[in-house]
């Protein structure tokens, strides 16, 4: 390989000494000052949808008898399902079980249950969802589950809220010390949570991943079992709240501040 001459590589490093461009791993010029501001934002949106379960439980002398009379029972859930409007689709089966019983006053029978997760797009119609239910004969009742139908919708909102915070705090910090945002350099989203659902943020990276926190755990949903009435007791009036679900997400900015 032919070697460069004395004064041409004399010359490259007195260019480069002479440049003013420090080079930074960040992003930061030599003129810049880096600030690095986490903020969180936050969106409050009322669900639209609800998913609950429901369903049945058996007990008779033999397998297929239990099982009969629960097939027969899940079959008028779902018609009283399918005639508030409730499509097929949004009706699936979650559990099925058929089992001998040892043990107590049921011992030498067979118990059988059978579950159906239903969702209902129109959250107005989830309290009556599960009155019809319940009112044909469903005793194992659990949910709901408020959802909203374009969480990401939401969850966006309270990115740019955080985002909006941020820069309102990176320009409090600029102000206060006689400079001004000249550009971002970087920005990563941390990541959050949406009633209790986890958002999950960006990977970390070498140069930050020393500060992220794991995600808060979240707790499982509560289940209650409606237990067994007599028939004359058996529909039951159901008044579901909607409410607020809260998505809140957090941000990691890295602003570039110059001199006024």
């Amino acid at each position: 390989m032919k070697s460069l001459p004395v004064f041409a590589l004399a010359t490259c490093v007195l260019l480069s000494a002479c440049g003013g461009t420090v080079y930074d791993p960040r992003g930061v010029e030599k003129s810049e000052t880096l600030l690095s501001v986490s903020a969180s934002g936050q969106a409050d949106t009322r669900p639209d949808e609800a998913q609950f379960q429901a369903g049945v439980q058996n007990w008779a002398g033999n397998a297929e008898a239990a099982s009969r009379e629960t097939q027969e029972d899940i079959a008028e859930i779902v018609a009283a399902l399918r005639e508030l409007g409730i499509e097929e689709d949004d009706i699936q089966t979650s559990a099925v079980n058929v089992q001998r019983i040892d043990w107590g006053d049921r011992r030498g029978q067979y118990q059988a249950y059978n579950t159906l997760t239903v969702r209902v797009r129109d959250i107005d119609q989830a309290g009556a969802a599960v009155t019809a239910a319940t009112g044909v004969g469903a005793n194992i009742v659990s949910g709901p589950n408020l959802r909203i139908s374009d969480p990401e919708a939401a969850a966006n909102t309270a990115y740019a809220n955080a985002y909006a915070a941020a820069r309102a705090r990176a320009e409090a910090y600029a102000e206060a010390a006689g400079m001004e945002v000249s550009r971002v350099l970087y920005i990563r989203d941390a990541g959050g949570q949406q009633g209790n659902r986890w958002l999950a943020g960006a990977q970390a990276t070498a140069m930050d991943a020393a500060n992220v926190a794991p995600p808060p755990p979240v707790a499982p949903p509560v289940v209650r079992t409606q237990q067994a009435m007599p028939e004359e007791e058996s529909a039951v009036s159901s008044t579901i709240m909607p409410g607020q679900t809260t998505s809140a997400v957090t941000v990691q900015v890295d602003f570039a501040l110059v001199e006024k």
